[in-house]
């Protein structure tokens, strides 16, 4: 009898388990995104957000949670119950990059979360001011070379995207740039449009328009291949082989999601990418579409984890 009890309650647990994955979702989900509001992130997330409602029938709400280089947001849905109704858009910054950078962080990458999907990446831009006498990488390199730590290059602070990429250049090119940091593109730019510094690695949205207008001289990209966003603009690689340093964009759960959950989200997500709409929305500001398996964006971010500890310790960066 009591057998028979303990499997009627194993039956009916399940049959629960069911109802729920047939019914999710069957309320608003909340999508986190470690920013303020206004920021280059939300130019994936807010689109990404509408079109995910649009396929999903239920209201998407982004929850934008800025501070401490995304550390406040990433916390937050490390902690709140595995149920589908709150995840996260994470950067490399958040995956990658603090995870070697913080000696102590309040959440682990690997533990605290279920990867949904890689939603894409962007490259930086290799942004030089006009007068410098290099229009290619490969005169870009032969100059740095000729003036050692007398080229200085500007960062939006210790440990950003842009200051990792150069020091990743420096360490594969041979060369020596010295580091000057600011607290955010938005105030490098001014010294690097007035040529105080001459060298920066910043991305498309921050400094488009500067290039555009010829205020600086862009000429090289970050990623392994060409943009497809823009073809005419070198690879770095091509003439530093193997160089590749990314912003890209991972959507996550809370670790215990149950997989059935994870994959109606990675499902879902993966209409949205591709959309005809969607993509044209976010290409225009050179962001390459993705959409991959969960499995595939979980080894992707134990294998950046790697990459970027060698580079962070040679940098010498480190924020308490």
């Amino acid at each position: 009898m009591r057998l028979m009890q303990t499997m009627m309650v194993l039956l009916l647990a399940g049959s629960g388990v069911c109802v729920h994955a047939q019914t999710y979702p069957s309320k608003a989900i909340r999508f986190v995104v470690p920013y303020p509001p206004g920021g280059g992130t939300d130019v994936i997330a807010r689109p990404l957000a509408a079109k995910l409602s649009e396929f999903l029938g239920q209201q998407v709400v982004v929850d934008n949670r800025g501070g401490a280089n995304g550390n406040i947001g990433m916390e937050f849905v490390a902690r709140t119950p595995p149920d589908g109704y709150t995840v996260v858009m994470a950067l490399n910054a958040q995956l990658a990059v603090n995870p070697n950078l913080y000696p102590r962080l309040p959440y682990d990458v690997v533990k605290d979360y279920a990867p949904v999907t890689l939603l894409g990446q962007a490259p930086y831009l290799l942004v030089v001011h006009p007068l410098l006498p290099a229009k290619t990488v490969k005169e870009f390199v032969a100059l740095v070379k000729s003036r050692p730590e007398q080229l200085s290059f500007a960062s939006s602070g210790s440990g950003s995207g842009g200051h990792l990429s150069a020091e990743l250049f420096d360490t594969m090119a041979g060369v020596k740039m010295i580091h000057v940091p600011y607290k955010g593109a938005g105030l490098a730019l001014p010294d690097l449009v007035a040529g105080q510094v001459q060298v920066a690695f910043i991305t498309y949205t921050s400094s488009g328009a500067l290039v555009r207008s010829g205020r600086l001289r862009a000429i090289g990209v970050t990623t392994l291949k060409r943009s497809p966003a823009l073809p005419d603009l070198p690879a770095i690689a091509e003439t530093v082989p193997g160089y590749d340093s990314v912003v890209w964009y991972g959507m996550l759960a809370p670790a215990g999601t149950p997989k059935n959950i994870v994959a109606k989200l990675n499902s879902e997500i993966l209409r949205v990418l591709a959309a005809p709409d969607f993509r044209s929305r976010v290409t225009t500001e050179a962001v390459e579409v993705l959409g991959t398996t969960p499995e595939h964006l979980g080894d992707y971010i134990k294998n950046e984890l790697t990459k970027w500890a060698k580079v962070v310790k040679a940098s010498g960066a480190r924020i308490d």
